[in-house]
C-alpha cells in the first residue's frame, strides 16, 4: 500500500479535506455488461430527477468547486470530473466506454459526486504520494487532453511528478487492459462523511466486475 500525505498548502486552503484510497489486485476487461447495466440505470435516474443547474449544488461537487477557488483555479473553466460526467449525461451524451476499471470508477464518481483518481498502481513511482497544488508551468499530460495547465489545481505527486487532479489524471499512470493493481483515490473536499460509503462502493464493484478478492482501504488527511 502507498503512503499518502497532504501538504501544508492544501491543509491551509482546504482544512476540511479528507481522503480515502483503495488498493486492490484486479483483472481488467474491455467491457462488462453488468456494469453497463448499472451505468444505464444511474443515467436514467439522474436525467429524470435532476436539472442541469442542480449539478454544481451536489455537496461533494460543490465542495470540490470551492476547493478549486481556494487553490486558485476557476471551476467553470476546469470542471471537476464528477461534475463533467454528470453534465455530459444531462446533455444526452453517453459516457465513453473505455474499459471496466475506468468505467467502474466513473460510475462511483457519478453516484457520489466525488472526483476519483484511478491509477495503475504499478506505474506509480515510489511508494509515497503527496497532495499539493499545481505550480506554474508544471508538466502534466491529461488523459486524452494533452498538456493540461494544472497551476492552482489540487494534484497528487509521486517521485516523478503529478499523477492526478480532480479534473484529469495523467497519461503516465493511466489504467489499461494490462493493469493488475489499482489505486483509486476519493477526494473528500466536503469532509469525512460519505467517504467510507464511496470506498466500500469501489471495493464492491471491483469484487463484482474486476475479480478482486480483497482491497486495502486507507483514510488520510
Amino acid at each position: 500500500m502507498f503512503t499518502i500525505t497532504v501538504s501544508k498548502e492544501i491543509k491551509e486552503a482546504c482544512p476540511g479535506f479528507r481522503g480515502a484510497a483503495v488498493y486492490a489486485a484486479v483483472k481488467n476487461t474491455a467491457y462488462s455488461e453488468g456494469l453497463w447495466e448499472e451505468i444505464a440505470a444511474f443515467t436514467k435516474e439522474l436525467t429524470t430527477s435532476t436539472q442541469m443547474e442542480d449539478i454544481k449544488l451536489q455537496p461533494a461537487i460543490a465542495a470540490t468547486r470551492e476547493a478549486y477557488k481556494r487553490c486558485g483555479k476557476d471551476p467553470g473553466r476546469y470542471r471537476p470530473s464528477a461534475e463533467a460526467l454528470r453534465r455530459r449525461l444531462m446533455r444526452g451524451i453517453d459516457l465513453y466506454q473505455i474499459d471496466t476499471l475506468v468505467d467502474l470508477i466513473n460510475l462511483v464518481s457519478l453516484r457520489t459526486g466525488y472526483s476519483i483518481g484511478g491509477f495503475d498502481a504499478d506505474k506509480i513511482q515510489g511508494t509515497c504520494l503527496e497532495l499539493g497544488i499545481g505550480k506554474p508551468g508544471e508538466p502534466f499530460e491529461g488523459i486524452g487532453r494533452g498538456v493540461l495547465n494544472i497551476e492552482g489545481l489540487p494534484v497528487y505527486r509521486d517521485a516523478s511528478g503529478g499523477i492526478g487532479t480532480p479534473t484529469s489524471d495523467n497519461e503516465r499512470t493511466k489504467m489499461g487492459l494490462e493493469t493488475t493493481h489499482i489505486l483509486a483515490i476519493v477526494n473528500g473536499y466536503s469532509g469525512e462523511e460519505g467517504l467510507q460509503d464511496a470506498a466500500d462502493m469501489i471495493q464492491n464493484l471491483l469484487r463484482k466486475y474486476a475479480s478482486s478478492e480483497e482491497a486495502q482501504i486507507l483514510f488520510f488527511d
